[in-house]
């Protein structure tokens, strides 16, 4: 789309405001490739760190048939691999491991792993096609150095193909610099890992309208799976490793025609031995825990912990299963309690096991076994430890990137109105789940160990007769919190606690919240309509302009059809049955005000002139322009007190009117080649 025309400079704005515009070396332009890579997806990168990694003397068999395919110094007949398997069958530690051996190969001299891209869907780096043809290119540059000038040169061209859909890029950053080699069949092939492709849930999550550029995930992740295709066909020296779950669009791609003919195939769950994989690991980690054990025995006890017979009746619960062997292990492990009575407990609940477990949906003997974890939890403590999941489930996605449990419950303590550090103490038992250890390190919402808890905890009816989970409930709860919290926010308010900086993202848990009927909505709507929310958006600009530790700005998903009758953030959604309609206007019109009135604080020429810096204008011109489009597609703006105040800086401050001109316009072009 076009950008509108709504200031009368615009003939005179030539593009000079582009930090990637002029190149006086190699490394700038790859200075620029760094910036727009998802340096968090290589297999390398500190957010990994430690990576998952098979443990020592198991999956040795996939491995190494996966470094036979790959074949080192020949290359393979069929150019693709896809390693596919259920939930919690190690697949993310094979590709690890697969890159941790290839990166150690010193007799050859050059590095076999190319590329690395591991997706994970909790972040906003990983979960998205966005940054996946740049991220790849620019660990080739690195890796094959002899193509780096050819990548160079294609940035220095043209800047804004960083910006082109992901097509052109793997045309002008892969393709084209690679046949400006030549003699490709002589260059060594590389290896480039690709894992996780079924957390590619999110084609553009840096779009400020998520619903107008969302795809689905399915067509996310075929999209990459073309990318590939179409990389391979051009007789590239590559290989590709994919690793993913059995989806079924997943799978009906890779059946297909086109990639039958260069895509080997590879069922983690068919290959290797799997009994005696999950039975070394068990076996050494319980000799870890008994050493434990043995320095805490009372002085001349000769009691052997594990007996032969526990660790046979702990295997056949087991059966292969490494996550279900993981899990056990983690959840015995426990500084707070007996490790002996833990795993009697285990083996005494009665689960039962699987005799296939690839096929079983879901796995009954995993889900068993967290059921069983959830049992630890004393039954004074079950009430809230429900709430401080929901709760969990609920916000996990709205925390910043480093922000570990520690800091998240300390912030739905304080948002929720329980004791503080009482949610910590109530999950404390969920340990083996949950990552409590190394909590302020966790990244992205990352707060279990396996998604399959969470998928447990949100689609099981039932959890345990006193146990049942019910996310909504957890939104609604979180919802309540934050505006209960907003509403002591002014203009002249000092917002730097975690849990306001928090709660300022109010926004999205009110789109994602389901009223149960009309007396909730109402309510909520009432608590709304006596927030400054005003005063809310701009402590936002402000805060973001200046890096302060912010979580999601309310005031994006909040300019969303703002003007539009029914697809504003208010009523969208909801049931009609449980509006209030007179109520809702009411909060509309608050809120259309309220948004009206942040930019005319922030425009101010006073306030502007003492805020005017990069990082401000950068802030301000982004949610600027989204609200003026919204203006502009939803009816006339000629006497809207925004233009008027725009109108006041222009003439007080020409000089800063100007500068932000300029950054609406480069806002506007930037979307504009952005556009399919």
């Amino acid at each position: 789309m076009s950008s509108p025309s709504y200031f009368t400079n615009a003939n005179n704005f030539a593009v000079n405001k582009l930090t990637f515009n002029n190149y006086s070396s190699e490394s700038d332009a790859f200075q620029y490739l760094h910036k727009h890579s998802a340096t968090s997806a290589m297999h390398d990168s500190e957010e990994r760190y430690p990576p998952p990694l098979c443990h020592p003397g198991t999956r040795e068999v996939v491995v190494a048939r996966i470094e036979g395919w790959y074949g080192l110094e020949i290359p393979p007949k069929k150019k693709i691999m896809w390693v596919h398997a259920p939930a919690g069958y190690g697949k993310t530690a094979v590709a690890g491991t697969v890159a941790k051996n290839l990166d150690s190969r010193t007799r050859v001299n050059f590095n076999p792993v190319g590329a690395t891209f591991f997706f994970w869907r909790t972040s906003p780096e990983r979960n998205s096609p966005t940054r996946f043809i740049i991220t790849l290119a620019y660990q080739l540059a690195m890796s094959i150095p002899e193509i780096a000038p050819h990548m160079e040169a294609a940035v220095k061209r043209n800047p804004m193909v960083l910006n082109k859909a992901l097509e052109v890029q793997a045309v002008k950053l892969l393709i084209e610099p690679f046949k400006s080699l030549g003699k490709l069949d002589e260059i060594p092939h590389r290896l480039v890992i690709v894992d996780g492709l079924d957390e590619c849930i999110n084609s553009d999550q840096e779009s400020l309208v998520q619903k107008q550029y969302a795809e689905d995930q399915e067509r996310a992740q075929a999209r990459i799976l073309d990318l590939i295709y179409t990389l391979q066909s051009h007789h590239l020296p590559l290989c590709f490793l994919i690793l993913s779950r059995p989806e079924p669009w997943i799978e009906r791609h890779i059946r297909s025609r086109l990639f039958q003919v260069v895509t080997e195939t590879l069922d983690l769950y068919q290959v290797g031995d799997h009994l005696k994989d999950a039975e070394k690991f068990v076996r050494v980690e319980l000799s870890r825990i008994a050493e434990k054990v043995d320095h805490q025995n009372e002085e001349g006890s000769d009691d052997e912990w594990p007996c032969e017979g526990i660790v046979h009746r702990l295997l056949s619960r087991v059966e292969g299963h490494m996550l279900y062997a993981t899990t056990i292990i983690r959840h015995i492990d426990d500084p707070y309690d007996d490790p002996r009575q833990r795993l009697q407990d285990i083996l005494n609940s009665g689960l039962s096991s699987t005799p296939n477990l690839a096929q079983s949906t879901p796995f009954c003997s995993l889900h068993e076994l967290y059921r069983q974890i959830l049992r630890s939890s004393p039954l004074s403590n079950r009430a809230t430890m429900v709430e401080v999941l929901e709760e969990i489930l609920a916000a996990r996605y709205h925390f910043p990137t480093g922000t570990g449990i520690t800091l998240a419950l300390k912030i739905l303590d304080r948002i929720s109105g329980r004791a503080p550090g009482r949610g910590i103490i109530v999950i404390r038992p969920l340990h083996a789940v949950i990552r409590l250890a190394d909590s302020d390190t966790a990244v992205d919402g990352n707060f279990f160990y396996h998604s399959s808890f969470a998928e447990f905890l949100e689609n099981e009816p039932r959890l345990l007769p006193d146990v049942t989970i019910d996310v909504q409930k957890g939104v609604g709860r979180v919802l309540a919190g934050c505006l209960n919290s907003i509403s002591s926010i002014t203009m002249d308010s000092r917002v730097d606690e975690d849990y306001l900086l928090f709660a300022l993202s109010w926004g999205y848990f009110w789109r994602e919240w389901m009223p149960s009927d009309k007396a909730e909505f109402s309510s909520q709507l009432r608590v709304l309509l006596a927030v400054d929310l005003a005063a809310s958006f701009s402590q936002e600009i402000d805060l973001s302009a200046n890096h302060r530790r912010l979580y999601r700005r309310s005031s994006f998903v909040c300019t969303n059809d703002l003007f539009h009758p029914t697809a504003n953030l208010i009523v969208d959604g909801k049931s009609v049955s449980n509006i209030d309609a007179p109520l809702a206007e009411d909060a509309v019109s608050h809120l259309r005000s309220a948004v009206e009135g942040a930019f005319l604080h922030v425009l101010a020429p006073e306030y502007f002139r003492h805020h005017c810096h990069d990082d401000f204008l950068d802030t301000i011109s982004g949610s600027l322009a989204h609200y003026l489009e919204e203006i502009d597609k939803y009816g006339p703006h000629e006497h809207s007190d925004v233009y008027c105040a725009l109108e006041t800086l222009r003439l007080e401050e020409e000089e800063l009117y100007l500068e932000l001109e300029s950054w609406l316009l480069v806002y506007w072009w930037e979307k504009s080649v952005q556009q399919p």
